[in-house]
């Protein structure tokens, strides 16, 4: 597509605010993300000609902050029978690949070619730009891997400090298998390992990611996480993303079996791995790390799809379609069960806060519902909520509320789970997956923290310190704007209840 053939004025029913959205048509996974010269880089599956899967393209938009996003023309577009499937980019510091010049680094996308038929075929290519990522031109010898299958995808590459070489993570999704492979030009690759089928095995795997992280912030004790998401069988159902913590050499990935959950055998003998999962929602998928952060930056940041494969093309939005997550710093910590990894929302969100309300502390009695600040009317919220445990059996708040929708955010200590049920949401009944209770295990001690950000249609949720997280689409009615806590069974505590108006970060946008 070329030149600029609408404006939106981001505004339209369920337009999420300061969440990426693109200004029309369909948008699955994130792909291709780094920071370069002052700018986080964000590619997107996309189809440019409709609002449902098809023509697999490489949206583009850059931000400064990761908030506030400049929207940019395609990127890489499907041409000559050939769709442009999920992968990574990077900044090629010392132009191992020979594209730079004029002494700067060329920038590098690497990306799945598929070509739809019998067979398909899927292979991995490259492309290349020097001007910042405005433009770009696919390498000419391109596939610089194919190994013949019809389900090979979603390539991640990494420089890889210790060997000098790159690496790169891909998956093998019917086999439930991610292979990894080292080039020194990002042009010829050579087979290293492979890993699985391991966790969560129904679904098909997809969009991995690999990446070390220090433990509890110490530098000096390092473990490697790889991602890898299952377009089915989720813990919320559906799509959704799992994680491996462990160690990585190089050449092969593996598992710390000291960090990783076992099923029980009949016999009371560990048996096999469970999975341990990014989110407990239905509606974080293919997350994806930016590469090239600056080490004096020091985190890890990704970002994730918005949505669920169950119902992705019908949920009731136009002229867009879904939306990406809020991005996330993400840690490992240690905790009573082992090396987990947790998330919190990216430090730059902040900036969007407006106008501030709190709510004293108190104890809320037994059986009690109390609707709190009801002078806030706003769909675009950052809340911060502490829980003190008493002898209630089950706690929590209401959000987005009306006399006919909710979407209640809860503690039940006699099953130990939280929970956030969307069943009474809203608008639900466009898809039979899509209304629920979504639930994770959870043994409070005495204290329960909840960050929580609502914008128009959707609720992200960090539970201790991002140690659970859901995030969940949401529809409610454009009035459903009610606050309401709640105790059953037994009086809570209500320690913290502050929270801010959001301001909006998405503007009108165009694409060429």
């Amino acid at each position: 597509m070329s030149g600029v053939s609408k404006i939106y004025d981001y505004d339209e029913c369920f337009r999420p605010q300061y969440h990426f959205s693109p200004p029309r048509n369909w948008m699955n996974d994130p792909n291709g993300m780094f920071y370069y010269d002052g700018e986080y880089h964000l590619f997107y599956q996309y189809n440019p000609f409709g609002n449902k899967w098809g023509h697999m393209s490489w949206g583009h938009a850059v931000s400064p902050d990761m908030v506030h996003w400049e929207h940019l023309p395609l990127a890489l577009a499907e041409e000559n029978g050939e769709m442009i499937f999920s992968g990574s980019g990077l900044v090629d510091w010392k132009n191992t690949s020979g594209f730079g010049i004029d002494g700067q680094p060329p920038l590098i996308a690497i990306y799945t070619g598929h070509v739809p038929g019998d067979p398909v075929r899927q292979y991995q290519c490259i492309a290349y730009s020097n001007d910042r990522g405005r433009s770009w031109t696919k390498y000419d010898g391109n596939p610089v891997l194919d190994i013949g299958k019809s389900d090979f995808r979603d390539p991640k590459v990494m420089w890889f400090e210790p060997g000098a070489y790159w690496v790169m993570t891909v998956a093998l999704s019917v086999e439930k298998k991610i292979q990894f492979y080292e080039s020194a030009d990002l042009k010829s690759w050579n087979f290293l390992s492979e890993f699985g089928p391991a966790g969560s095995t129904e679904g098909l795997w997809e969009c991995p990611d690999l990446f070390a992280l220090s433990v509890d912030g110490d530098n000096s004790k390092v473990k490697w996480v790889l991602q890898v998401d299952i377009d089915s069988g989720s813990v919320g159902g559906g799509s959704g993303g799992q994680y491996f913590i462990g160690d990585f050499d190089g050449k092969f990935f593996k598992v710390d079996e000291a960090n990783s959950p076992k099923f029980l055998t009949p016999e009371s003998s560990p048996g096999k791995m469970l999975a341990l999962w990014l989110d407990y929602g239905k509606d974080f998928y293919a997350a994806v790390s930016w590469s090239d952060i600056p080490e004096e930056d020091g985190r890890r940041l990704w970002l994730a799809w918005m949505s669920n494969w169950q119902y992705a093309q019908h949920v009731p939005t136009y002229p867009w379609r879904n939306a990406m997550s809020l991005p996330r710093s993400v840690e490992l910590r240690t905790t009573a069960s082992g090396i987990r990894l947790f998330q919190m929302p990216a430090r730059e969100l902040k900036q969007l806060r407006a106008r501030h309300f709190q709510v004293a502390p108190f104890v809320m009695a037994a059986d009690s519902k109390l609707d709190v600040v009801p002078e806030i009317t706003s769909s675009l919220l950052e809340l911060k909520v502490e829980f003190e445990v008493k002898d209630a059996q089950e706690f929590g708040l209401r959000l987005c509320e009306s006399e006919f929708d909710e979407t209640a955010i809860g503690i039940a200590l006699s099953s130990s789970e939280i929970y956030v049920d969307r069943s009474k949401s809203g608008f639900v009944d466009f898809h039979d997956d899509f209304p629920g209770r979504h639930r994770a295990p959870f043994l409070p001690e005495a204290l329960v923290r909840l960050h929580i950000f609502v914008d128009r249609s959707s609720l992200e949720v960090f539970v201790n310190d991002g140690r659970i997280v859901f995030t969940e689409i949401i529809f409610p009615g454009e009035r459903s704007h009610g606050i309401e806590l709640f105790s059953i069974g037994g009086s809570t505590g209500l320690l913290l209840f502050e929270g801010w108006t959001l301001k909006p970060s998405m503007k009108s946008g165009n694409r060429g």
